[in-house]
């Protein structure tokens, strides 16, 4: 459809397979008539002119070219157009955030089955007739994730009797109808992503008898949609996550456990700043969850009238996704703690699990300590995706 010879192709294979990128900026375009700006980048690397990188190295393109045994292209007619003039670079970034956004869903999960445990909750809002009764796929989900996360749990029979409580917190009782919704809705997005991905969004396209029709397939908003929808629904996965690291710090409210799970609270301030710092990330994702793709504004002369904002929509995804990267790394911290104070019960076997791996990174909390350091730690284990293997 784009009418561009195979070569272009091949020399991007050979890029991709040498390990050359192109350095493409991550604004300027409006996401409609393609991602012109940041797209000429990568054309102009693969004429032989700007530069390119390998590894960390930034150097002139045809130098790259040279040491890899590759030559720049000589563009034919309409490939100019074909390597500007499309949606690749907003659909690149959203391929990549669903692939992060599953691996968080599935982490969000350990670290609240933590929580849940270090706060003494119930799983039995987890029964799985209770989400059968309304029919949610990815509530149900959720819900089976949570049972096996839990399932032995010494922590769980030790107030099964004889607590007054009747009911958990919603950030608790409430995970599968707030992670459920996510995973239905990241369905949604990846399905979208993956047909962009095959999609001819080039113009004008060239059909087989070779008519050359203009048309709009560059117009980003799909994705523009989907990456809103993406830092939407990530936002919910920060903000109960936040609630329930509050629930952990809180002495009004973590079931017996010390304030801020400090050995010495008052001569030691435990995890307070911690708990802000989620406080302040989650507030962020919030402002963050504003849809770009709402936002237009006419360019070229008022031709191209209304406009996507895919690639904002894209930065905010990618903003949203790192904040909640560290939001599940202060509750992991956070729930590992309280499941310390908690021993010698043992919480069920997926937590125990988590809570391994979480000491294999950070020491338990004695007394004060920088932990600007844990977090960072901990964050690039869970972008590592360390923890979204656990459970079935």
């Amino acid at each position: 459809f784009s009418g561009a010879r195979p070569e272009l192709v091949d020399l991007l294979l050979a890029m991709l397979n040498a390990d050359v990128f192109a350095p493409i900026p991550g604004q300027g375009s409006v996401g409609a008539s393609g991602d012109l700006a940041p797209l000429a980048h990568l054309a102009l690397g693969l004429i032989g002119e700007g530069t390119l990188l390998k590894g960390e190295r930034e150097a002139p393109a045809a130098d790259l070219f040279r040491e890899i045994g590759a030559a720049p292209v000589v563009l034919a007619p309409k490939e100019g157009i074909t390597l500007i003039n499309g949606t690749q670079c907003h659909t690149a970034i959203a391929l990549i955030a669903v692939v992060k956004a599953r691996a968080l869903w599935r982490t969000a999960h350990a670290a609240g089955a933590m929580s849940l445990e270090a706060l003494l909750g119930t799983p039995v809002a987890f029964d799985e007739r209770i989400h059968e009764a309304r029919g949610h796929a990815g509530q149900e989900t959720s819900a089976a994730l949570l049972r096996d996360l839990l399932a032995g749990s010494e922590l769980r029979e030790s107030h099964r009797h004889g607590d007054p409580r009747v009911q958990d917190p919603y950030c608790l009782r409430c995970m599968p109808q707030v992670h459920g919704p996510v995973l239905d809705a990241l369905a949604w997005i990846e399905a979208a992503v993956t047909r962009e991905l095959n999609a001819a969004t080039d113009n004008p396209l060239v059909f087989e008898n070779g008519e050359t029709l203009s048309g709009g397939n560059f117009h980003g908003l799909t994705i523009a949609m989907a990456l809103d929808f993406l830092a939407i629904i990530m936002t919910h996965m920060a903000t109960i996550s936040e609630r329930r690291i509050d629930r952990l710090v809180n002495p009004d409210l973590n079931q017996g456990l010390p304030p801020f799970l400090s050995p010495d609270a008052g001569v030691n301030s435990g995890f307070m700043m911690a708990q802000v710092t989620a406080a302040a990330l989650a507030s962020e994702c919030k402002v963050l969850s504003h849809p770009a793709s709402v936002d237009t504004i006419p360019t070229d002369g008022n031709k191209e009238d209304v406009v996507p904002m895919a690639m904002g929509a894209a930065w905010k995804a990618r903003r949203v996704l790192g904040n909640l990267e560290s939001i599940l790394a202060i509750e992991l911290m956070c729930g590992a703690q309280g499941i310390d104070f908690r021993a010698p019960l043992a919480p069920g076997k997926g937590v125990r699990t988590a809570h391994k791996r979480v000491r294999a990174i950070v020491p338990r909390l004695v007394e004060d300590r920088v932990l600007s350091d844990d977090i960072r730690a901990l964050s690039d284990a869970v972008a590592d995706r360390r923890f979204a293997d656990i459970g079935k």
